[in-house]
């Protein structure tokens, strides 16, 4: 940013956020990478808030005014939002500024791309190449070489009994056409009890809010060698996911999860992609046809393979881009592949980009 710029009072800055914790988290990043001060306002949705995102020029119809955040002038100079239900918030924030605010959303919008000014968005979703959408390759995350130091310094006694090296194993679950079942724990319980069994070493292993209790059961059942596993919910304690990501010496992580392969990938350990998928890439032909399971006649599964097939280009989502990107640029390998000394292990940019993009809409306005 020029000096003019930057000696400027910095700008008004709101930031939208919702029920989705991912959303949160990653306008909560970009808001804290920008180091400006900002205002956090949470808004509680009615039912119908799907058809506010069809109405023109934006609307708070879709919130409930009385259990929300209050919208009020002075108006921000920035909005940053994320997830459907905010857009039209948003765009109704901007037409009270007089159009003076400008809008940040991170993610796939629903409305019309030209209504915001930037539009940060990572590889499972089909956006085109514009002058204001910023394609990164991961989602936007808090997580910091520091602050990890920070936490593995308070941590590593802990674990002190268990032999080193620690494989750090995240666990996600159900999400889209990921099905995590427990013929896909025990599968991933097995080859983790051939790689630390040839290595040596020992599990730090962490379950999440989507995990469901049969794949845990079946990976626990099926895990030998030595390890600590902390259930989502049920074990007492303080939640070690980020000490298990500060630890260790190497990750396992499921890759239905965007945000933990983010994270995971920030700590510049070896990265091993689980392919949560019912057909894993080294079996690509071999594999029944989606229809063919009944799993996939679930709500998530079922919607997920017909947008595939049937909505608009931009509406599509597909995770496994995300996962050929980390694999393709040696950040990450699959499991049952082999880590080499070699391998490539990218610094960490999305963020810095982004700030970049963003302090960029106020370069030629120093008066904010």
């Amino acid at each position: 940013m020029p000096e003019s710029a930057s000696r400027a009072a910095p700008p008004r800055v709101w930031l939208l956020t919702g029920y989705k914790a991912g959303d949160n988290n990653q306008v909560l990043a970009l808001a804290e990478a920008l180091e400006w001060p900002f205002e956090t306002k949470q808004f509680r949705y009615r039912a119908w808030e799907l058809l506010s995102n069809r109405l023109p020029g934006g609307t708070l119809a879709g919130i409930d005014k009385g259990d929300s955040s209050p919208l009020a002038p002075p108006w921000p100079d920035l909005v940053i939002t994320a997830g459907r239900r905010n857009e039209p918030v948003a765009r109704w924030i901007r037409r009270q500024s007089r159009g003076h605010t400008r809008l940040v959303h991170v993610g796939r919008p629903w409305a019309p791309l030209e209504c915001f000014d930037l539009i940060v968005v990572t590889p499972q979703y089909f956006l085109p190449v514009r002058d204001n959408i910023l394609h990164v390759d991961l989602p936007l995350h808090r997580i910091t070489r520091a602050g990890l130091d920070a936490i593995a310094h308070k941590w590593s006694g802990r674990f002190a009994d268990l032999p080193r090296p620690w494989w750090s194993v995240l666990l996600g679950g159900d999400s889209g056409p990921f099905v995590f079942t427990p013929e896909k724990a025990a599968r991933l319980a097995g080859w983790l009890n051939d790689a630390v069994g040839r290595e040596g070493g020992s599990l730090l292993v962490t379950s999440s809010a989507r995990t469901p209790d049969a794949a845990w059961a079946k990976f626990l059942d099926t895990v030998q060698v030595p390890h600590s596993a902390w259930r989502w919910g049920e074990s007492g304690g303080e939640n070690p996911y980020l000490a298990y990501l500060a630890l260790a010496d190497r990750l396992v992580v499921t890759g239905e999860s965007m945000s933990m392969l983010a994270e995971a990938s920030t700590t510049g350990k070896p990265l091993y992609i689980f392919d949560l998928s019912d057909c894993p890439h080294d079996q690509a032909g071999r594999c029944p046809r989606w229809w063919m399971r009944r799993r996939n006649y679930r709500f998530k599964p079922l919607s997920h393979h017909l947008a595939m097939r049937l909505a608009p280009r931009r509406m599509r989502r597909d995770v496994s881009r995300i996962q050929d990107r980390l694999v393709a640029s040696g950040r990450a390998v699959w499991t049952g592949g082999e880590w080499k000394d070699d391998n490539l292990i990218v610094v960490d940019r999305d963020i810095t980009s982004a700030v970049e993009r963003v302090q960029a809409l106020f370069v030629q306005n120093t008066s904010v």
